[in-house]
This record gives C-alpha cells, sequence and structure tokens, in this order.
C-alpha cells in the first residue's frame, strides 16, 4: 500500500473518533462522563450545555474531515487547516493538565495525538499535496 493510501485510510479511522465522541457528547452531555452532576446547578448546565456544544462541533469536524479526504488533492490545505484546529484543541488539554491535573489515561492519549499527531499529519499532507497552499484563501 503507498504513502496515500494509508494517509486516507488511518485519516479514515482517525476521524471515527471525532464523529462518534462528538455524537454521544452531543446526544448525552455530562450524563455519561460525570452522571453525579447535579444538572438543578446552574454552573452544571453551563457544563453540560457547553459539553454538548462542543460535541457538535467535534461531530461537526468529522464530517468536514471526511468531506476533504473524498478530494485530497483539492482540500488538502482544508485538511491541514482541521489539524491545526484539532492541534489548538491539544494546546486547551495540556494547559488543563498543568492547571488542574491530569484526566484519564485515554485523554492523556488524546493529547498527545493533538499536540505531536497534527504536526505529523501536516508534513505528511504536504510531502503527498505539495502544491496545497498553506494560505487562508485557498480554494476549497
Amino acid at each position: 500500500m503507498n504513502s496515500r493510501r494509508v494517509f486516507v485510510v488511518l485519516m479514515a479511522v482517525l476521524t471515527l473518533v471525532p464523529l462518534l465522541t462528538g455524537a454521544v457528547e452531543l446526544l448525552f452531555g455530562t450524563s455519561l462522563l460525570a452522571p453525579q452532576l447535579d444538572l438543578s446547578s446552574p454552573a452544571h448546565r453551563v457544563l453540560d450545555s457547553n459539553l454538548r456544544f462542543f460535541g457538535g462541533v467535534w461531530l461537526g469536524l468529522g464530517l468536514l474531515m471526511i468531506w476533504g479526504l473524498r478530494q485530497l488533492d483539492r482540500r488538502a490545505t482544508f485538511i491541514i487547516w482541521l489539524w491545526v484546529v484539532i492541534g489548538v484543541g491539544g494546546l486547551g488539554r495540556a494547559l488543563a493538565m498543568l492547571q488542574v491535573g491530569l484526566p484519564p489515561a485515554p485523554f492523556i492519549f488524546f493529547t498527545a495525538l493533538e499536540l505531536v499527531g497534527a504536526p505529523l499529519f501536516i508534513w505528511w499532507l504536504r510531502r503527498l499535496v505539495p502544491s496545497a497552499p498553506l494560505s487562508a484563501g485557498a480554494r476549497l
């Protein structure tokens, strides 16, 4: 299997993460991650609302990644910017680790993927599609 095919298959598999977790967070909010929260508390209702909102954003990112992969040469710049967004999210997770402590192990793995994987996938995609412009005004 060539490098391009490996990239697309790996990206498709990784895209299952935002699709599945985004849908779960959107539909169930804090009830699965923190069922002990008292949703009569305004602070907890805000937390639930934000988790559902960001679950929708995460789900949307997964859908956009699928859209981008369907025409990799034409949409490489778009995929690069999605990875930049994922990397910025990883910075937020890392900041949370520094300020409030370590989360459960899967979230440490996600953070590593976001902080290390994002630059690697950008590098790999730039090698596959060297003509992809990095400007925000690039054609989709």
